[in-house]
């Protein structure tokens, strides 16, 4: 009997990556010679990346907006570098999505500006090379999980329903988010615990 979900919907950091946000505020923080407390609070404390997940301002924004709290220029290549720096693949899940792909379609949602999308293949390479195009920025929607719209509209765009769609998150009010937008989500919580979820729904 085949599985009735025709697209497995990841989220990327903490599922197919471990992402360390220590790690890019010292990076950060060396670039621009600014206190790591300053860059943190530049970053989040401010809402500021929050604003950019969810589209409300454009890449550039987003960095002329960086740069002015720390009082200095924040190039593209700083931030991606930094960036880069806190992102370590997670071998184990980006196999089982290998897995996934031999039968079903996959794809990520993830919570980031478009600057991560843009430059996947510099940041993640794993994630790049297992979903080519298919990687997808919540700023390119206009919402961020778990804001329904940001499922939704991800979905429409591939073509699928939500009702045909499981979604992996490690964040519990993403997965409710996507639960109440119509998808099946799932909790994760490892890649041992996964494998068994996705041979549940017949998906590996």
């Amino acid at each position: 009997m085949p599985s009735p979900i025709s697209l497995v919907l990841f989220d990327m950091e903490g599922v197919l990556t471990h992402y360390d946000r220590s790690v890019r505020v010292d990076h950060l923080s060396a670039t621009t010679g600014c206190p790591p407390d300053m860059v943190r609070h530049a970053i989040w404390g401010s809402g500021l990346e929050a604003r950019a997940d969810a589209g409300q301002i454009t890449d550039d924004e987003y960095l002329g907006a960086l740069g002015e709290m720390l009082g200095c220029r924040v190039d593209r290549e700083a931030w991606l570098a930094a960036r880069r720096a806190s992102i370590t693949p997670n071998a184990l899940s980006l196999a089982l999505a290998e897995r996934v792909a031999e039968r079903h379609r996959i794809a990520v949602l993830t919570n980031n500006c478009r600057l991560v999308t843009d430059h996947i293949g510099y940041l993640n390479p794993g994630v790049a090379r297992v979903f080519g195009p298919h990687v997808y920025a919540s700023a390119s929607f206009g919402a961020s999980k778990p804001a329904a719209e940001a499922y939704l509209r991800c979905v429409e765009q591939l073509g699928v329903v939500a009702s045909e769609t499981l979604f992996i998150d490690d964040t519990d009010a993403n997965v409710s988010g996507a639960v109440d937008a119509g998808l099946h989500g799932y909790h994760f919580v490892g890649a041992a615990a996964l494998s068994e979820e996705l041979e549940r729904w017949r998906l590996v």
